[in-house]
């Protein structure tokens, strides 16, 4: 077991999270005003005290981007309460001892799909922690509650809510909030990708030697992380400016989509780290491959985002490197 806690013992205080998305009057695009509460007349407990706390209605007829959006800070908050009083960590096998999962992840899975279901009672889902169905499900449901557990554990904030929204397979709608910062990435199938209520693009870089380049690394510590090694080597050995390893996913694709990052790759990674930050990447202008520039399936897979005019040459590195397994 692992505890989050100050050298005193102390909680410490971080922001509340108090609305739905930030308004940013200075911008293109903000996120909807709060809205006073009415009881839901079924559901859980937790998502009735959330949504009564943030002061948010749930409307009949919403649609999935706002109700993505809800679902987020109804995660969001429940996260925020365990960072701020520390949460124990198990690790979900004996091997991987360092692959942790937390009380947090689960409920906060618990009140997303909640909010979801209140309404799109039919439609499918597919969760990290509980929640399994089908991926090919006409409208479908990808949701990683808490992308980052390993910083969340140790108090570091920089980890994300990410939800996207699937109709017959395609990507139509998808956000990443990270709660500690009150940061909200949105996307939606042509209609751009916008980063607190403004509209982002990936960078312009044309060459390596322009641009950081982000890399996940996954839990297996053997052929997967000698690869891993062996790629950032090369990579840097192509006069990249540096490399940047935060350990969250979601986050990194969409500041792939920002333009802080001119490439993102991770040799395993199952669909609920990049289904929202996919989507991000490629509305901001970017390109989501495989390491070998295959089309990216929604099951676990290797990952290869850029800022498109990158792509080649980084897929040209980090491709022969891809682990067989992997292949």
């Amino acid at each position: 077991m692992l505890a989050a806690s100050t050298a005193s013992g102390k909680a410490k205080r971080r922001p509340e999270i108090t609305s739905w998305g930030r308004q940013n009057t200075n911008s293109d695009r903000s996120f909807p005003n709060k809205r006073k509460t009415r009881q839901c007349g079924r559901g859980e407990v937790l998502v009735n005290r959330i949504l009564s706390k943030l002061e948010i209605e749930m409307q009949p007829g919403m649609r999935e981007l706002d109700t993505a959006g809800i679902a987020a800070r109804a995660g969001g908050e429940v996260l925020s309460r365990y960072f701020q009083t520390g949460v124990i960590a198990d690790h979900k096998n004996d091997v991987e001892t360092y692959n942790l999962v937390s009380v947090a992840d689960v409920e906060a899975e618990q009140a997303i799909v909640e909010v979801i279901r209140r309404q799109f009672p039919n439609h499918a889902v597919l969760g990290e922690e509980s929640h399994h169905d089908d991926a090919k499900s006409e409208h479908l449901w990808v949701v990683d509650p808490l992308d980052g557990t390993t910083n969340f554990v140790h108090g570091i904030p920089h980890y994300a809510v990410s939800i996207a929204y699937y109709h017959q397979g395609k990507p139509k709608c998808g956000v990443i909030f990270n709660p500690s910062r009150d940061d909200w990435y949105e996307a939606t199938a042509g209609g751009g990708a916008f980063h607190n209520g403004k509209r982002v693009s990936v960078c312009s870089s044309e060459t390596l030697d322009k641009v950081l380049v982000s890399v996940g690394f996954y839990y297996d510590r053997g052929e997967m992380m000698e690869a891993t090694l062996a790629a950032v080597r090369e990579l840097f050995h192509a006069q990249i400016h540096g490399i940047r390893r935060f350990g969250t996913a979601a986050l990194d694709l969409a500041q792939v989509g920002c333009g802080l990052f001119g490439a993102y790759f991770e040799y395993q990674l199952s669909p609920w780290d990049f289904a929202a930050g996919v989507l991000f990447v490629e509305e901001a202008g970017g390109r989501v491959t495989t390491s070998l520039g295959e089309p990216l399936p929604l099951r676990k897979t290797d990952v290869l985002a850029t800022n498109r005019v990158l792509h080649e040459q980084v897929q040209r590195i980090v491709g022969p490197h891809l682990p067989a397994s992997m292949r």
